[in-house]
């Protein structure tokens, strides 16, 4: 399985190698520089929440990486937890967008349910709590530099589960 440096986020590990995906909707979350505050996940990653997250269907407990930050041609162990208030089923989709630098790599929409098998997970999401543990294998040639990643995540009804961003994730040689 090929993953990309998207891969950095816990949510889009699991997104960038959608095989098909639709046009990206420009009225919701976009990476966008000077935030003017910032909600950090809990755990040791370098996550925040687009907005304070009292209203979203998922209650992130924390986020470990190791290593964090992440490096290229390693493994990266990814372990979540957390809960989910609303049963999330097909439909669900996941605006994803990768920066590098100030150069957008990539910048789709994919359905969730549809790349939750590379999680080991499938649709539907019961309500309930959630233990997610991943390995991802971080390939030697991602380009140095500073990488940006989006994963702002809409249920079925095209309500917000969550949003997650990363910033400032660099790479060196």
């Amino acid at each position: 399985m090929k993953f990309s440096p998207a891969s950095l986020l816990v949510l889009a590990a699991p997104l960038v190698n959608a095989a098909a995906f639709s046009i990206f909707d420009p009225t919701q979350v976009s990476l966008k520089a000077g935030a003017t505050q910032d909600f950090p996940v809990e755990g040791d990653n370098p996550l925040n929440y687009c907005a304070k997250p009292d209203n979203y269907k998922l209650e992130i407990k924390s986020v470990d990486l190791s290593p964090n930050p992440p490096a290229a041609g390693t493994k990266l162990k990814i372990h979540a937890e957390g809960t989910i208030l609303e049963r999330i089923e097909k439909g669900a989709t996941v605006n994803l967008e990768v920066k590098w630098g100030l150069i957008t790599l990539i910048k789709q929409t994919v359905d969730l349910c549809d790349e939750l098998k590379n999680v080991d997970l499938e649709c539907p999401l019961e309500k309930g709590r959630m233990v997610l543990t991943k390995e991802v294998d971080l390939p030697n040639q991602i380009p140095p530099g500073s990488y940006s990643v989006l994963a702002d995540v809409y249920n079925q009804k095209q309500q917000q589960v969550t949003c997650l961003k990363a910033d400032n994730i660099k790479f060196h040689i």
